[in-house]
């Protein structure tokens, strides 16, 4: 009696997939172009940076020349502060109220919660820039103007909506018999939100953290709008002067500050990247 021989079978890749895979390498790389030629001119030195075409890259000196300058030309120093102020701040709060109204219209079933959901929400349908003249006039009128506090609540109120958002969607997701469970056992609204529906969103909560961090930093608009000194505004109004008259800096070394204005971003993505992503695995958005 002989053994019988095991058939080993090839594993064949579909077309599907082959195909899928070319477009999401061909993507990729055309992600990566504009990333190259940031780096590429950010290197050059001013000297020399219409001597070569864009696509040549510089040296690493250059480049570190051209961060030093910008940090220093530009005072990024203070901007990197108050916008790291700003980034840690707004989205905090900003997730706190989200959640709480999220808890409010699932778990404690609010009267009318869907309205004031539909309400919350509609304040993401107006464009920003439709806004700003009116935010300007109140601020300058209440003092908030120039303030770390003015762009704190500004930051706080934006940054809302989709919090709300994404808590109620998530909150949905979790059996009413929970908050009814508890309610039982002697807790208090106020218990069971902070003791049993924020650790069970901790990755939703850093998701949307991550998120509006990430929009705050990358600001512009408001930064022009409602501040004005150096210890006030963000990095990014901070960094646009380098590029305007008075500025009088080279393109490569606002390429360079914008390149080094961009790390801490970077950095916390990369730092969060498991919790993001398991945030973003669990269908809330």
């Amino acid at each position: 009696m002989t053994a019988a021989t095991p058939v080993v079978r090839r594993s064949r890749t579909s077309p599907g997939v082959v195909v899928r895979q070319v477009v999401l390498a061909i993507l990729g790389v055309i992600w990566l172009v504009p990333v190259y030629l940031l780096l590429a001119n950010a290197s050059k030195r001013p000297e020399v940076f219409g001597e070569y075409s864009v696509w040549q890259p510089g040296d690493l000196g250059g480049l570190l020349s051209n961060m030093a300058d910008a940090w220093g030309r530009g005072r990024l120093s203070l901007g990197t502060l108050s916008t790291a102020l700003y980034a840690i701040a707004s989205p905090a709060l900003a997730v706190l109220v989200g959640a709480a109204a999220g808890f409010s219209i699932v778990a404690l079933r609010l009267r009318r919660g869907f309205f004031w959901f539909v309400l919350i929400f509609t304040s993401t349908v107006f464009p920003l820039q439709m806004i700003l003249m009116p935010l300007f006039i109140g601020y300058a009128s209440t003092g908030l103007y120039n303030t770390r506090t003015g762009m704190i609540l500004v930051y706080t109120v934006i940054s809302v909506p989709f919090s709300a958002f994404v808590m109620r969607n998530f909150f949905s997701g979790i059996a009413h018999h929970v908050f009814e469970a508890a309610v039982v056992d002697g807790a208090s609204p106020w218990r069971i939100f902070w003791r049993i529906y924020l650790p069970m969103s901790g990755p939703a909560l850093v998701a949307i953290f991550i998120l509006q961090a990430t929009f705050i930093w990358n600001d512009l608009l408001l930064g022009l709008t409602l501040s004005q000194s150096e210890t006030v505004r963000p990095v990014i109004a901070a960094l646009s002067a380098l590029q305007s008259t008075y500025g009088g800096s080279a393109m490569s070394t606002v390429l360079a500050g914008g390149l080094l204005v961009s790390l801490p971003t970077v950095v916390l993505f990369l730092a969060t990247q498991r919790a993001f992503t398991r945030g973003l695995s669990l269908g809330q958005f």
